[in-house]
């Protein structure tokens, strides 16, 4: 081959907002595999939140990553060399070889993906770790039943636009919350949620009373600070929070302290965090469920795609700020 494999690696660690200075872009031979590896060209990286935690040294439930590494990231490629006899060039595969063109795998956490009649960058959102997240943490923790309400934060992005659409499945009327008009009228006209709140409207109490106003029995929380804060005061009792994340306060330096903590107690609630890869057995079930949901064109979802490894710096940014629409992807190459 004559090509080269480039790889964005972790420079420095952010103190606050994320730079473009805390990555760097290199470019390294491409990996040969070995007897029982096989070699990906990656063809879509996935941007996510959690990415911003991995960048910084406090505890976590996963280690920190280190100066020089890969960043982390999970990919969706194809197989281009192999020496393992459960992959074959051409396969189509999931993998975690993070920001890089190429990477190099024993075979193991490698899942081949049916991507014949499904588009590649669907496995990294809607029917990929994003849309498993929803799955997981809606039906194992939030346990809908229907006619309850449903609110989920970060409604138009790639876990809550699934929650919601869940939810209506499961019979729930589905509230999101979600920043500017624009993403709350794709919300409710393109997903199919009941209502959303604009958040950035500055009316958010009253505005989250109007849309549920029998009061809200599962919180699927993406975003945390004064959205939370202000959730907690109109939960009903025995609601359910599955805590998937705090994107709000992944780059502050003051963490939000909230107010109505004592809501938990009054309502009773159920709070839980939970790692999607902490659940793969429940992984073929989610997916098999969402995609007859896509396949039957149940499942709708929205996707911003920057084109080329060298920008997905910027993306990454853009997408901690709220910029983009949907699941935020990287394309890094054509099939």
């Amino acid at each position: 081959m004559s090509d080269k494999n480039m790889q964005v690696l972790f420079a420095n660690r952010p103190k606050g907002w994320v730079q473009e200075s805390d990555f760097k872009i290199v470019e390294s031979e491409i990996p040969q595999p070995k007897e029982g590896q096989v070699l990906v060209k990656n063809s879509y990286l996935s941007l996510d939140p959690y990415m911003r935690g991995r960048m910084s040294a406090g505890k976590s439930y996963a280690a920190p990553m280190e100066i020089g590494d890969v960043m982390v990231g999970g990919t969706v490629g194809v197989v281009v060399e192999s020496k393992n006899e459960q992959f074959k060039p051409g396969d189509v595969v999931l993998g975690y070889f993070g920001w890089q063109k190429y990477g190099l795998s024993n075979g193991k956490g490698l899942l081949k993906v049916p991507a014949d009649k499904i588009p590649l960058s669907a496995f990294l959102g809607v029917l990929g770790m994003p849309g498993i997240t929803a799955w997981i943490g809606l039906n194992m923790i939030g346990e809908p039943k229907p006619g309850e309400t449903v609110v989920v934060s970060a409604a138009s992005g790639a876990v809550g636009s699934v929650v919601g659409q869940l939810a209506k499945a499961k019979g729930c009327r589905a509230v999101g919350i979600a920043g500017g008009k624009a993403k709350c009228d794709y919300v409710v006209n393109e997903l199919g949620f009941d209502a959303c709140v604009d958040y950035k409207a500055g009316n958010l109490d009253q505005d989250l009373k109007q849309a549920a106003p029998n009061g809200i029995d599962i919180d699927f929380e993406n975003v945390g600070g004064e959205i939370l804060d202000t959730v907690l005061t109109q939960l009903n009792a025995y609601a359910r929070i599955p805590l998937c994340g705090f994107v709000s306060q992944y780059n502050v330096t003051e963490p939000y302290q909230l107010r109505n903590f004592g809501a938990f107690l009054a309502s009773r609630v159920k709070l839980q965090g939970f790692i999607v890869g902490e659940h793969m057995n429940l992984w073929p079930q989610a997916q098999q469920e969402l995609t007859q949901l896509y396949t039957s064109g149940k499942l709708k979802y929205r996707e911003s795609v920057a084109e080329g490894l060298e920008n997905a710096p910027k993306a990454f940014i853009g997408m901690l700020k709220g910029e983009n629409f949907g699941k935020q992807l990287v394309k890094i190459a054509d099939r």
